[in-house]
């Protein structure tokens, strides 16, 4: 190749890439999110302990060892591939504790999918084992499409195929299920009254 022909392509190719470059604009967001990666993760972090606060008040804190950050894709999410460990302490004080061996955390929605060993101990030692449990922070609301136990403090216990509850277990559905539950009868002042 001649060495005019060289000096061609070499300009061709410094006009082009000029051209490129000042055509990006000056934004310097327009040239973050140009190279940025959006097809893997974010970041990456090991051993990793978060504090989550509201109005300057700790109300949880997760420990985990690995945890990768998918927050450019469109539907930013958080995978935990070694696990969770989870404590939530609630308005009055009281730690309520959740691991799983697996998690994802989806950002936008605030709903949080534990799979494979899932068991929540509350504060009054209420335990739920389950191999899936979703976990609805904005609305304060726990389920599973998948077979779980529950065992209460007084020894009573709930097991079945599936649940929808609050996070307190106050309101409380399930579907295909055996339970044991007791009942503590309150005295009743009017017995000795007649009904007419």
């Amino acid at each position: 190749m001649s060495k005019s022909h060289k000096h061609i392509i070499l300009n061709l190719v410094t006009a082009v890439a000029v051209t490129l470059f000042f055509s990006c604009g000056n934004s310097s967001e327009d040239l973050q999110k140009f190279t940025q990666r959006t097809d893997g993760p974010s970041a990456e972090g090991e051993g990793v302990l978060l504090k989550y606060t509201d109005s300057g008040k700790v109300v949880a804190t997760l420990k985990t060892p690995l945890l990768i950050d998918y927050g450019l894709l469109n539907f930013p999410y958080q995978e935990f591939p070694n696990g969770v460990e989870v404590t939530f302490i609630d308005d009055e004080e009281k730690e309520n504790y959740i691991t799983a061996d697996y998690a994802i955390r989806y950002t936008r929605t605030s709903l949080i999918d534990m799979r494979k060993n899932v068991v929540l101990i509350t504060s009054d030692s209420t335990r739920l084992d389950a191999s899936q449990l979703f976990w609805d922070q904005k609305n304060k609301w726990v389920f599973t499409d998948k077979p779980y136990t529950i065992k209460f403090p007084d020894n009573s216990f709930n097991g079945g195929d599936l649940f929808d509850s609050s996070e307190d277990f106050k309101n409380f559905i399930s579907l295909d299920n055996q339970s044991r539950m007791y009942v503590k009868e309150k005295p009743n002042s009017a017995q000795n009254d007649s009904i007419q």
